[in-house]
Parts: C-alpha cells; structure tokens; sequence
C-alpha cells in the first residue's frame, strides 16, 4: 500500500466552501451593490447622459473584476488588497520598531498581538502554573495545551477511526458551548535539538555507567542536533468567559472560568497524549523562538524573565509575501480552496515532514452551534440550486459542477441531520528562513511539500503575512472568530 493508498472508511470528506447566489459570477452582496450602482448610473445620466461614457465603463471594469479570479479569490479584492498594503508601506505602516515610550502601552506586540497580555494563573486541579494570553480588546482569553508528538500511521484502522469519532465528539462538545469561541491546532518542526536536549540526557545519565559508554552518548548529543528535528505540538482554545449566565466580575474570576471552560474537554481517546497545560514559560517560549528560531531550544532560565513584550521582536517589516523580523525572514501559505475530493486522513504528513527550515502548521477552526450550522446550509442548498436553476434557463442546461455543488451540499445537510457539526476551518503555513537568501529555498521546499499533498492548494498570505505569522501562534488571535 502506498502513502496515498488508504482505506475508504479513513478518507475524509463533506467539504464545501461556502457561495451566495449571485447574477454570474458575483455573490449576492455583489450582485445587489451592482444593480444599485447601476440605478445610480441612470439616475445620473437623466441629467447628464454625456456621464454615461464613463460611468458605464468603470462599472463594467469593477464588476468584471469582483467576478473574475485570481489566486482563489476575487481579482477585486486580490487588486484592493495590493493597494491597500501599498498605501500603507508608503507611511511606514508595515514595518515595527520596538521603542521606549513614557505610554502604558508602547511596548505592545505588533500588530494583532498588541492587544495581548500574558498572566500568570494557578491550576488548582493540577497544582502548577498556567499562562493565560487575555485579549484587552474583546476579554477572550487563550488557553494553550502541550501536546506529545506522535502519529498514527502505524495504528490499525479501527483504533485510527475511534480516533475520528473522538474528535467528532469533541466538536460536539465546542458546538454547544457558548464560551468556546474557536481552536486551532498547531504543530512547530524546529531543525536541531539544541542545548536541551544536552540538558536532558546528562539528567538521565548514569555515573557509574562504563566510560566507553559514556563517550558515545556524549558523541550523540553533540552530533544529533544536527541531524534531527524538534516538535512542538500544541491546542490552544479560544474563551469568551463573560458568555457565562452568570458572567464573573473581576479579572480573577475571568480566568478561573476560563479554566474551568477548557478543562471541561475532554481529549482522551483522540489519538493524542496531554503533555500538560502550557505556562507562561512555555508561552514565551514558542513565542520568542517563532521570531528568533535560534533560541527554541534555550533553557527555560532564558525565559523567565522576559516580558510579554521582549517576546516580540525588535524590529519586524511586513511584507506583500514575506515577513521580515528578528531572526531571519518567514512566508506564510493559507488555504485557497477546500478539497473537491475524499482524502486521507493523513493528507497533511508531507506538511509535518522535517526540512531544512522551522515550520509552523496550524488547523484553525470555528465551530457552529447546531441551529447556525443547520441554518447554514439550508441557505447554501437554496443558492447552490438557485444558480443551476438560473444557468439552466439561460444555456439550457446547468453546469456538471454547479450539480456537483448542489449535491455536496445537500450531502452535507444530511450529515448534520445525522449528528455531524458544521465547522468553519482553515489551515495555516509557515515557514522561517534565516536570510532573504534562503527565502527561494524555503519556497520551493514549501511547494513541494503541498505538491505532495495532492488534495489541498495553498497560496501565499498576500498581504497579510504578519497576521498569519501571529496566528499560529499562542497569541490570542484567531482569524475565524469575529468580534
């Protein structure tokens, strides 16, 4: 059996990105927009019909822009958004300085991160620390959970598809939890294991083991981080502690209702071991090490003492499609399309392959409460057959793929009628080079490995590479939830 080969009851399927019935290629908001707009070219023209020899053909040139596209979206928004960013390198938007201001606030994480703050909270189920990123903005706070690397690859199939069905459970859990705002799951490759792992095996080594012993576990540890690679997974949660019936009435209290919320889910079963709730060391850690890869594998004393802040970098530029900060230079890939087709449930294992650069994969998702999820699609039933309807009056026929559409959706209203949960997702890349040098590399080892998936497109994160950096990151922003 090869890679790709898998069995049918492990292949995934019922994605479908969600679309408005629209005239052409234009969604509904586009579509009423442009009638307006072309009330408004008439109305106009009653006065000055001289108005129609421009009016009518920048119109024309818009809409045929909102309805065409370009890599996976709209050429519409694909050109705002170069403009946009443009404008804004133009003022010295993108790019950060970390400077010392006499303001509360001027130390601040850059961008999505600014209205972050790392505390320091006491489990009392487990009697340790826990670091809680509350955002300052909206009052949602993150909770982050380290995970222990491992896979299933080598699992039989029905321990593989308990794993499924546990995960299921899980949605079903966040589905009807009005706290749970949304997750994501994150995993971080690090070439190199570094001094810790030097730290860890002098813990572990016997003195009065033989001296020959001794020289070729000293050989390894200086020779291994070389040759291996570092993971780091971990889940980080999303809480909305005021969405309580009885919401708390001070800090102190927001986070322990918190705690409580995230405590509240239960993994076991998912093919996945809890390593323990992340501290505030750790949260630095992955952090700080996202900005400067070379620190990852410091010791936990270098991380101790740095504020929330320090966590940042010094100095960062954001670019149309890289990231420049710290310790080198970061591109990030987002999801272009969802898969038209089943795929197996290991689809992501070229992504979490070791290479030659850090790499940060991270599966956000936004889980809809029943009545939403089910509202949902019942609007994308009526729209999907709405517009075969309507290219069938006008070519005679309706598209194969607009039939296609059709049928996943109603395939997916029957399995959320069977107990399935509708989940907004999307999946996030990226990859760390030291030097604008290497970016062409990193690039190319990036393409590869979603060549090799075979079932889902990426696309560069135009214009936004700062806020896809942020977002794989225990920061507290989470692209999918919305104020």
């Amino acid at each position: 059996m090869s890679t790709h080969e898998v069995p049918k009851t492990l292949m995934v399927d019922g994605f479908r990105a969600r679309r408005s019935f629209g005239f052409g290629g234009l969604s509904k908001g586009a579509t009423m927009i442009a009638a307006m707009v072309l009330v408004a070219d008439g109305l106009i023209a009653t006065q000055a019909p001289i108005t129609l020899l421009v009016t009518l053909p920048v119109t024309g040139v818009v809409f045929g822009l909102a309805a065409a596209r370009r890599h996976g979206m709209s050429a519409l928004a694909y050109y705002w958004a170069k403009f946009s960013w443009r404008r804004a390198a133009k003022i010295d938007a993108t790019s950060y300085r970390r400077l010392l201001l006499p303001h509360p606030y001027a130390l601040d994480l850059p961008g999505v991160g600014a209205s972050s703050t790392l505390i320091r909270a006491h489990d009392p189920t487990t009697g340790k620390s826990v670091g809680v990123v509350h955002d300052r903005a909206t009052g949602r706070m993150t909770i982050s959970t380290l995970l222990a690397p491992g896979g299933s690859l080598m699992a039989p199939t029905g321990a593989v598809q308990s794993t499924l069905r546990t995960w299921s459970s899980v949605l079903d859990a966040m589905s009807t939890d009005e706290q749970i705002k949304g997750a994501s799951v994150t995993i971080q490759i690090t070439p190199g294991a570094g001094e810790a792992l030097g730290d860890d095996v002098k813990a572990r080594q016997d003195p009065n083991a033989p001296k020959l012993a001794k020289q070729i576990i000293d050989e390894l540890v200086r020779t291994t981080p070389h040759a291996t690679a570092s993971v780091a997974p971990w889940m980080s949660v999303t809480v909305d502690p005021n969405a309580s019936a009885n919401p708390p009435v001070d800090l102190a209290e927001q986070v322990a209702e918190a705690l409580k919320v995230v405590d509240s889910l239960d993994l076991s079963g998912t093919g996945t071991d809890i390593e323990r709730r992340a501290t505030d060391i750790d949260l630095r850690r992955l952090v700080r090490s996202a900005y400067d890869p070379d620190v990852f594998n410091a010791r936990d004393a270098e991380f101790a003492d740095l504020s929330w802040v320090e966590c940042g970098p010094q100095a960062a530029d954001d670019g149309w499609e890289e990231y420049a900060h710290d310790g080198g230079v970061s591109i990030s890939w987002v999801l272009r399309e969802m898969p038209r087709r089943p795929i197996p449930y290991s689809v992501l294992l070229p992504l979490l392959a070791p290479g030659r650069f850090q790499r940060r994969i991270t599966l956000a998702y936004r889980v809809l409460d029943p009545y939403e999820g089910e509202a949902v699609l019942e609007r994308e039933i009526s729209h999907a057959q709405n517009q075969a309807q309507m290219t069938a009056e006008i070519k005679g026929r309706a598209k194969w793929s607009q039939k296609a559409d059709a049928q996943r959706a109603e395939k997916a209203a029957a399995q959320v009628a069977g107990g399935s949960q509708v989940v907004d997702w999307t999946l996030m890349v990226t990859v760390t080079a030291r030097s604008t040098a290497e970016l062409p590399a990193a690039r190319q080892e990036l393409k590869r490995a979603e060549k090799a998936m075979r079932s889902i497109r990426l696309r560069p994160a135009y214009g936004a590479q700062a806020a896809v950096f942020a977002a794989g990151l225990p920061l507290g922003y989470h692209p999918l939830v919305k104020d």
